[in-house]
This record gives structure tokens, sequence and C-alpha cells, in this order.
């Protein structure tokens, strides 16, 4: 992912790009994209084996979410407009910000046929099969642009697009998983600090690639903006006076492309930072966010040479396996350090190693840590002083990983060609190939296995019975028992699968709570959420239920004023007895759906 200059170091000729401007080569990078793309259908086969009703085992909460929201896009696009950026579409009568959460909105615009068609889990699982395909054809072409020959960008976009950093994130994180655009940005960024290109020209495309990923995913867009500072600063180290002969036009590309992404995404902007349930800070804990040392050579369980005892330490990490993102592996650590050292003195393996460390050391976060028995002080991390600074200290660190593994991988194409080079042209294939023999054997470790799989959450017998014989306003808010929260999703699930009802009180996202400070659920009113626990408690047919005050059940539902209840639960329950109490008997029961109507 890290570049040099072409005004420093020209590219060879046919050495360097070998047979690509040939009919032989094109076929071959055909043939690489399809292995790509066969390999990212090996890693999910499992999910396209009944492609509707089979998620990734992991994280249902997350995949549940990102159901409902490719959900919400798709209906909006049906009904002939562009998703509301502000809905209550979740959470009524408060709503949600989308800009604030992870509302996969262009994939969603561009997915809804396949969505509207055959459901949101197909449109899930065809995005995190094109999204590891897609990282690597992307790193792949951006690798082979800046002149590495076909096999070693080939192994480059390989490392990237199928590392254990994506596999582990498309555990339920499809706005991680689907990391295309970075290595794009990258390029363009690097096209206008090298001079490659007219400034207008590469700004223009620069822009429309931020003003995408913006769309897929806010926090991946920072992360990479601050590799390209990382991979920038870098550069500039070693090669100032090219940066610096260029700062006019870079600052020419940078203001265009700055200018149309405003243009695109200036008013959501405004939205999510100047609009209704704005928000400050960040609802997460960022020190349970972060790589550890001992994270690059654990394998999980998600590659295929990993022992029990290891892949249980990775996945009792705090914030879970999605998050599990920095392992590389003893063989592929050793081989990029020897190719730094080695080849220091050429400028791509230099830039590129440089940014790669950077990028690691962030992903450790800013605290302090142990490091063999001795504590490590997190001032000396660079993450420890950005962390404090508004909007960036939201990025969890753990995830430049992803980054990072695509500096590595650009280390390990460029040292390859370096060190096959260096080989007379008729020395024998083993002297010539064998650094291609030891690359393999060091991504080895990384082979990944297919994904895990299991069924979602099937929707109850008379869901959509009742809510055809409802006759339901499109913004009219049901209360559904269940009621959704990040720790029980099933209610999102059946609203993704069958688009009923429209509008969802309760769910799980992220917006502000009283204070403007970012938090997770907020529902209104703090009594709110206790009503809620305890009616999934008394769903779950939870021994350990204890009612809230019948005032506060009261006043709950006289803030949410719902038109509707519907309640996942037989005649004759304590949940329906319960309810009973303060909305009177249920109006009609259709299967193992009770419903009551209230307005």
């Amino acid at each position: 992912m890290g570049l040099v200059p072409a005004a420093v170091e020209p590219l060879e000729p046919s050495r360097v790009s070998e047979s690509g401007d040939s009919r032989a080569g094109a076929r071959v990078q055909w043939l690489i994209l399809c292995c790509y793309l066969l390999g990212a259908v090996a890693l999910t086969w499992r999910l396209w084996a009944d492609p509707a009703s089979r998620a990734q085992v992991g994280d249902p909460e997350d995949v549940d979410q990102f159901a409902f929201f490719v959900r919400y896009a798709a209906t909006a696009v049906a009904h002939g407009h562009l998703p509301a950026l502000v809905t209550t579409a979740l959470n009524p009568p408060r709503g949600i910000n989308m800009m604030w959460n992870t509302s996969f909105l262009l994939p969603g615009i561009v997915l809804s046929p396949v969505t509207l068609l055959a459901g949101p889990q197909v449109t899930l699982t065809l995005v995190l099969t094109l999204g590891f395909a897609g990282s690597a054809a992307s790193l792949f072409w951006v690798l082979r642009r800046w002149g590495a020959s076909i096999w070693p960008a080939a192994l480059g976009g390989a490392l990237y697009g199928f590392s254990p950093a994506l596999l582990d994130a498309g555990i339920g994180h499809y706005n991680f998983a689907f990391a295309v655009t970075p290595p794009l940005l990258i390029d363009a960024l690097m096209r206008l600090v090298t001079g490659r290109g007219r400034p207008v020209r590469v700004g223009v495309w620069l822009g429309l690639l931020a003003a995408a990923q913006l769309f897929i995913g806010e926090e991946l867009l920072a992360d990479t903006a601050v590799a390209g500072a990382v991979l920038v600063a870098a550069l500039a180290a070693t090669h100032r006076h090219v940066v610096a002969e260029r700062t006019l036009s870079v600052a020419l590309g940078l203001g265009t492309a700055a200018g149309l992404a405003m243009v695109i995404s200036g008013y959501p902007l405004w939205v999510q930072f100047h609009g209704p349930l704005t928000q400050h800070g960040n609802p997460w804990v960022s020190s349970d966010f972060t790589s550890h040392l001992n994270g690059f050579v654990t394998p999980p369980g998600t590659v295929l040479f990993h022992t029990r005892a290891s892949a249980a330490s990775a996945a009792g990490v705090t914030s879970g396996l999605p998050e599990y993102l920095a392992y590389l592996g003893w063989p592929l650590l050793v081989v990029l350090v020897a190719a730094a050292v080695r080849y220091w003195r050429n400028p791509k393996v230099r830039v590129t190693a440089l940014t790669w460390v950077v990028l690691e050391l962030l992903s450790l976060g800013g605290q302090n840590r142990p490091v063999f028995g001795i504590v490590f002080p997190g001032g000396l991390l660079p993450w420890h002083w950005l962390q404090a600074l508004p909007l960036v200290g939201s990025i969890l660190p753990d995830r430049f990983a992803i980054l990072a593994d695509g500096a590595a991988a650009a280390v390990l194409a460029f040292a390859l060609d370096l060190t096959r080079s260096a080989a007379p042209d008729k020395a024998a294939w083993p002297r010539r190939n064998w650094p291609f023999a030891v690359a393999v054997l060091a991504l080895l470790p990384l082979i990944p296995l297919p994904m895990q799989t299991g069924p979602t959450s099937p929707v109850p017998a008379g869901w959509q019975a009742a809510f055809a014989r409802l006759h339901l306003a499109a913004d009219a808010p049901v209360l559904v028992v269940p009621v959704p929260y990040s720790h029980l999703t099933q209610p999102m699930r059946w609203q993704a699968d069958t688009g009923d009802p429209r509008s969802l009180i309760g769910g799980w996202f992220v917006g502000p709570g009283f204070s403007g400070k970012a938090t997770v659920e907020f529902f209104g009113l703090p009594r709110v959420r206790r009503a809620f626990l305890y009616l999934d408690k008394l769903w779950a047919r939870s021994s350990d239920a204890r009612p809230p005050p019948a005032a506060k059940v009261r006043a709950a539902l006289a803030y949410l004023r719902p038109a509707a209840v519907v309640a996942v639960t037989g005649r004759g329950s304590a949940l329906e007895r319960y309810l009973a109490a303060f909305v009177g008997p249920p109006a009609f029961g259709v299967g193992r759906v009770l419903v009551w109507r209230l307005g």
C-alpha cells in the first residue's frame, strides 16, 4: 500500500512488469482475479448453501443489525427515494441518526434489488464474498500500477484480501470486511504526491472514492486517512525535496478531492454534526479495542493452522473475535523484518515498511501495557498522542491492523521483485524463484478456514399474517416483545426478513444520551430500558425477572405511544398476563403471535 515517487525511482521496463502488457500477461491477471473470487466463494460456501437463512457464527447481533439497515435502504429505494438520514424506523419516538451508525448506506442502496428479491441475508453474503475477492483484487491492481510484477502482486493481494484481519472482521463487521476502496484511496493520494497524473483529474477520482467510502463505513475512511498521512510522512522523511516540489499541485488535487467529496456528502455530514440527534465522544472503551503483542503470533480458530489453546485465547479477548485483527504469524513477521532490513535502501520497501510498523504501533492503542513483565509506557505509542483529538479519538485503534496488512503485503511484493531481479536472467529456476517458495511458506499459517455458519432466527409463525391484519400506517410505531437491544436482536432480524413493522420500538444502535454523549441504545427515558429488560426476561421465562414499578411501566408506555404491541408468546403465558394488566386483553392471535391494538 506504500509507494514511491516515479521521480525518485523510475520503474524498470520489462523486468518489473514482465508480460503484463501482452495478451499472455492479461490472461494471467484475469486468472488471478478468478482465483480471488474462487477463494472468496470457498470461504463463504457454507453461507451460499442457504444464503437467505444462514449467517456467520460469532456475532449474530451485528449481523442482524446490518440486515436491518440493508432492509431499511432497500425499502426506501422501493418507494422511490433515498434512505432518510434521521429516522424513526428504529427507536421511535426519538429515532436514530443514521450517520452515527454503521448504516452501510451505499451497499444497501446499490444492492437493494437483491434485498427486495432475495432478502437481506443474501445481500450481506454477496457483500462478504465480494469484499474478500474485491479487496484482494484492489491491492493487486495498485501493486501492479506501482511496478510489482504479476506473481508478487498476486501474493500481496491475497495477503490483504484474505488476511485474518478481514476474515475475523467478516464475522459481523461488513463495513470493515469490505475493504476495497482503501488501496485505491492510497493509490490516488500517492499519485498526487508523486506527480503521476493531472492534479485535478486525480483529485476528482480521490473525491469520488472518499465519498463512496464515507457511505460504506466512515471509520475505515478515517483509518485510511491516517494511513495515508503516515505514508506521506514516511515518504517526506526520505525525499523531502520531491514532496516539497509537489506542494502546490498536491494542494490543488486535495482541494479538488475535498470539494467534490463535500458536494456529494456535505449534507449528510451536516446532518451528522449539526442535525438532530448529534453526539460527541465514544460509546466504547477504546482500551478494550487494541491489538496485543501476543495477538500478532497467536493464531485464531479462523485459520487452518491453530491449536485449541490458541483459538481459545483469540476468542477470549475482551472485544471479541471480530476485533482480533493483528495476527500475522511468526514466519511472515520474520520475512517482513528481514525484507525491510535487506532492502532498506530501496525507497519502495523503506516507505512501505515504515508505514507497516507505524500502523501496527497505532493498533496497539495508547495505554500502558506489560511487555515481558515490564510495563511499557503508553506515552511511547503514537496513538497516545492522537486519541484525545476530536473525532480522531473515536477511532478504535485495533482496526488499523487491516491497513497494516495492506502495507505488509506491499513490503512482501516489492521485496520479492527485488530478490528475483537480483538473480541472473539465465539462472536456474530454483535459484531465481526460491523467494516465492519462502513467501508461500510464510503465508501458510494465514490460510483461512471456511466461515462457520448457523441459521438466522426464523420469523415466528403468524408474524406476517398479524401485520397484514393490523393494517398499520407506515410510520406507526410497534412495540415488539421481545424488545430488541444490543444483546437480543431477533426482532430486527424478523423485520429485516419481512419488512414489518416499518417502525420498530427499541433496537441496537448508537445515539446520544441526555448530555449528548454517545451511548448505546438510549431509548429516550431511563425507565424505558428497565421496562424493556423486564419484558425480555418474561419472554425468555427467566427466573430472576423482577418487575419494575407499575407507574414507571405506564409512564414508559405513555412516552412510547405504540400503535400496537406484538408479542411472540402463547396464550396464558406470564408475558400475556403482564401485558394485559396494562393494555387489556389481546385483540387477536395468529400462530405464535399475540397482538394488541392501541392506536
